[in-house]
């Protein structure tokens, strides 16, 4: 089974940064509410990027390695990559 981790454009310009088996389901629950607390408040949310990752475990490694990317590295990993 894939992995991925993926990045999200909330409405208020921000991102967020998760992993998930299904990106579109979970781009999904995020707009329904049912993502996070960070992205219920900032609906609607725009999938911008994904990866995909061979493991579970690649993708948390993976996730933790993009949220600590400043907010400029994030818009060129999406831009090179886009969703």
């Amino acid at each position: 089974m894939p992995f991925f981790c993926y990045i999200l454009e909330c409405a208020d310009g921000t991102f967020y940064t998760g992993w998930t088996t299904d990106p579109p389901r979970r781009e999904k629950q995020h707009n329904a509410g049912r993502g996070t607390k960070y992205t219920s408040v900032r609906r609607p949310v725009k999938l911008i990027y994904v990866e995909e990752l061979p493991s579970r475990t690649a993708a948390m490694k993976r996730e933790l390695a993009i949220k600590a990317l400043k907010r400029e590295q994030k818009k060129k990993l999406a831009q090179k990559n886009p969703a």
